[in-house]
């Protein structure tokens, strides 16, 4: 069959148009978090609802470790620092600790023989880099999700100096797309005052820093803020669909399960991660 000149450039056109198409919707999927669907293709959850995901905290020991791994939780959690004593290396602990009977490269090989997702949570920036470069060599042959947290900017009540942003998203930007970026405010809560809420000029900030990055990130929120945040939250998650929500709770904190209700109502029940007890949580799921 002959082609005209004619023909032949908009046959060109339309081929290039399908590529480009199919690019964008590439880097979108590359760009987007995959938590969920890891769960669903190992059967570990029901639907792509984010509360559905159990988490297990503070894994910064060996038996926390053996533990966290033949219970019921998806995500594991656990603190890295860099040992207070020779040899320095990454360890899993929390301040004030400075040591710990489990360094990250042992615990990441502990892992790495299951299909629980892990969340690595840095308080200081001397333990991120050498961090990365162990986590580097397991990602080349893992599939489960990998989420790096860090807080990153000063949030309501917060006493904690945050990490400097830019130092800890350049030891992290060499990692695989799919890795989740969870990045937050430091903040406090009082009992029997009146809490402040994010305010505009947080999450306007965070989304700043956030919008040009090449991973999916989520922001860790406190429970207890949620209700006079709801405003400035909402708006920070209609600005990307690579942003969700990851909602912690202190272990003295109060709040109601009508408090966490806007965001599960408003969004795709993709979008908002509870990482609560489960009591909480599942009382979410059925509300």
């Amino acid at each position: 069959m002959f082609l005209s000149p004619g023909n032949i450039r908009r046959t060109a056109l339309v081929l290039s148009g399908c590529l480009i198409v199919y690019v964008v919707w590439k880097l979108k999927e590359d760009m987007s978090d995959q938590t969920l669907d890891y769960f669903l293709s190992q059967s570990h959850i029901k639907q792509r609802d984010a509360a559905e995901v159990r988490w297990s905290h503070a894994v910064n020991s060996r038996s926390r470790l053996m533990e966290a791994l033949a219970g019921p939780s998806h995500m594991i959690e656990a603190d890295v620092i860099i040992r207070g004593k020779d040899p320095k290396e990454p360890i899993m602990a929390h301040p004030p600790d400075t040591d710990s009977d489990i360094t990250l490269k042992d615990w990441l090989q502990g892992v790495k023989t299951h299909s629980k997702g892990i969340k690595l949570d840095f308080k200081s920036l001397d333990a991120v880099s050498p961090s990365m470069a162990l986590l580097e060599e397991v990602l080349n042959d893992w599939s489960p999700p990998v989420w790096v947290n860090a807080d990153i900017l000063s949030g309501p009540g917060g006493q904690a100096t945050p990490l400097e942003h830019q130092a800890f998203l350049s030891a992290v930007t060499d990692l695989p797309a799919r890795t989740v970026l969870s990045l937050g405010w430091t903040t406090g809560w009082t009992a029997g005052k009146v809490n402040p809420g994010y305010s505009w000029e947080m999450v306007q900030r965070m989304e700043e820093i956030c919008r040009t990055l090449k991973h999916p990130v989520t922001f860790p929120v406190r429970a207890a803020l949620l209700a006079q945040s709801s405003s400035q939250l909402t708006w920070l998650l209609q600005q990307s669909d690579r942003y969700t929500l990851t909602v912690w709770t202190g272990q003295d904190d109060k709040f109601t399960v009508e408090d966490l209700l806007p965001f599960r109502n408003m969004f795709d029940i993709s979008r908002t991660y509870y990482d609560l007890p489960d009591s909480f949580r599942t009382e979410v799921i059925m509300t």
